[in-house]
């Protein structure tokens, strides 16, 4: 399961051919169609998935497995994407300190909450997960790798809001970039008052409100700059957490950035309840 926000494009039925459309922004939505739920796909699921006819997605899949970013399964004949794409992702992965710093803190916070922990990093538009540690429990949410937000009141965008300027988040709300309602000047005083508070707090909380299911908390991480360069995010099932248990959830999490933010050689100045592994949640 994951937060609603996540983008993608499903259409129902094969359409017209899209006209001035760029053969590389078709194959990117190609490849954008592979899912963690959904690894394996034909040409049709695909075709009706990006609105292109059969033959044109076909072409495309035989160019991208010349060059192996998609591979063809031997037993359905369907598709799935290839080790070319680690190929293409390699380099900027591995220029991510902050994910390899991040990994054994994000583990310790899902050992002590119970539930998903991720990192999440900011694209200009939309915060891309780079990294999670899923819940043992049967039932959670999960952020996999590439999941991407752009609603407002996630909780890891909030995060990433507080710290552009006014009017850069005012352009992406009023540009439709980052969906958030109402747009009018009292709904937008109200967004920069919770990014405020968000800020003053620690940490960010989605309670609810881009899904009835879900509950989310998001605290920033520091570069030694001073810079916000992820956010920690903690996922849960909404009947797992009270608005009491709300604030134990966002506390273990900006401690945990604050940790990330440590070992980043980010200066940040511990309160008096010590670290991460002191307090365990009583959820």
């Amino acid at each position: 399961m994951r937060e609603p926000d996540q983008l993608g494009t499903v259409s129902s039925g094969e359409q017209p051919e899209a006209r001035g459309t760029s053969p590389i922004t078709n194959a990117i939505a190609v490849l954008r169609c592979f899912t963690v739920e959904e690894p394996l796909l034909g040409v049709t699921d695909i075709a009706a998935r990006i609105g292109l006819h059969k033959s044109s997605v076909s072409r495309m899949l035989a160019t991208l497995e010349a060059e192996d970013l998609v591979e063809r399964d031997e037993l359905t004949r369907r598709y799935r994407l290839g080790l070319g794409v680690i190929g293409i992702a390699g380099p900027l992965l591995a220029e991510l300190d902050v994910r390899r710093v991040a990994h054994p803190v994000l583990r310790e916070l899902t050992d002590l909450t119970g539930e998903t922990s991720a990192l999440l990093v900011w694209s200009g538009h939309e915060a891309v997960s780079v990294e999670q540690v899923p819940s043992p429990h049967l039932v959670k949410h999960t952020t996999a790798l590439g999941t991407r937000y752009r609603t407002a009141l996630s909780a890891s965008v909030q995060v990433f809001l507080g710290t552009l300027p006014p009017a850069t988040v005012r352009g992406l709300v009023e540009d439709g970039i980052v969906a958030y309602a109402p747009q009018d000047d009292a709904g937008l005083e109200a967004l920069a008052g919770r990014l405020t508070e968000a800020a003053g707090r620690g940490y960010a909380w989605n309670f609810g409100e881009t899904s009835l299911e879900e509950v989310g908390v998001s605290a920033p991480v520091l570069d030694h700059r001073g810079e916000v360069v992820a956010a920690v995010l903690v996922s849960a099932p909404r009947f797992r957490v009270s608005p009491e248990q709300l604030e134990a959830l966002g506390t273990a999490c900006a401690r945990a950035a604050e940790d990330i933010t440590r070992r980043l050689g980010g200066d940040v100045t511990l309160g008096s309840e010590g670290s991460l592994s002191a307090d365990p949640l009583a959820m």
